[in-house]
């Protein structure tokens, strides 16, 4: 069975996506899944659309807000809800990871 996907949607000028990134491999190590996510800057021309409608730094995984906040269509900003902590993400990555464990079965 593969992990679930893992994103970070950020971008450079927001303050706390160092802390984010630190989270996040302590979520990663906690869950006893592989360190590796993709990001997504904002500010490049590349970034898929779907990405531009989230607060930075927003972590999903499977494609949902670990924090279970919707995405919004305002425009580039810092989030103003606090950063998710290793242990909520940790979380959503064991709860992908059941899903997907309940679905296969």
């Amino acid at each position: 069975m593969n992990p679930p996907d893992v994103e970070l949607v950020y971008f450079s000028d927001c303050p706390h996506v160092a802390l984010v990134r630190a989270a996040l491999q302590d979520a990663l190590a906690l869950a006893g899944t592989p360190r590796r996510w993709t990001e997504w800057d904002q500010a490049n021309p590349f970034t898929p659309a779907r990405y531009l409608a989230y607060g930075s730094p927003t972590v999903l995984v499977g494609g949902t807000d670990v924090t279970g906040a919707r995405s919004f269509a305002s425009g580039r900003a810092c989030r103003a809800d606090a950063i998710p902590s290793a242990a909520v993400i940790a979380d959503a990555l064991i709860q992908a990871r059941a899903s997907a464990a309940t679905v296969s079965d």
